[in-house]
């Protein structure tokens, strides 16, 4: 149990690799770019290293997160947002991931620039794929 936690924190303040920027966008739309270090697990799709560009579509309910492949990454998602709460930070943005099954799965995406965080869908811990 403590390994798990200890590996969870890793994560989270591993986070420093990924980078979230804003940028310009309507207000409805929330827009950027991120890079992942890893192969990551984001509901449904897989993620692997690399660049990414994010929109958000749907001012009400359902809302999804598009994303996009940059600089010859060339996987594209659509992916439904389970919650969007307020933002608990001012902070940078930032994606919140969790371990299942010795592999990282992205559990939020903190975006305080836009006063929201965005809540996936995560397996259950001890659940196998």
């Amino acid at each position: 149990m403590r390994s798990i936690r200890k590996f969870a924190y890793a994560a989270v303040l591993g986070l420093s690799i990924f980078t979230i920027q804003p940028t310009l966008a309507a207000a409805e739309d929330a827009r950027g770019v991120f890079t992942l270090s890893h192969e990551v697990h984001w509901q449904n799709s897989v993620l692997g290293p690399g660049d990414y560009a994010f929109s958000l579509k749907g001012a009400g309910r359902p809302t999804f997160l598009m994303i996009r492949g940059i600089r010859g990454t060339d996987t594209d998602a659509m992916l439904l947002v389970s919650e969007v709460r307020p933002a608990k930070s001012n902070g940078s943005s930032q994606l919140i991931l969790v371990p299942r099954g010795g592999q990282s799965f992205v559990s939020s995406m903190e975006l305080p620039g836009y006063e929201m965080a965005l809540h996936f869908v995560v397996p259950p811990e001890g659940a196998s794929k």
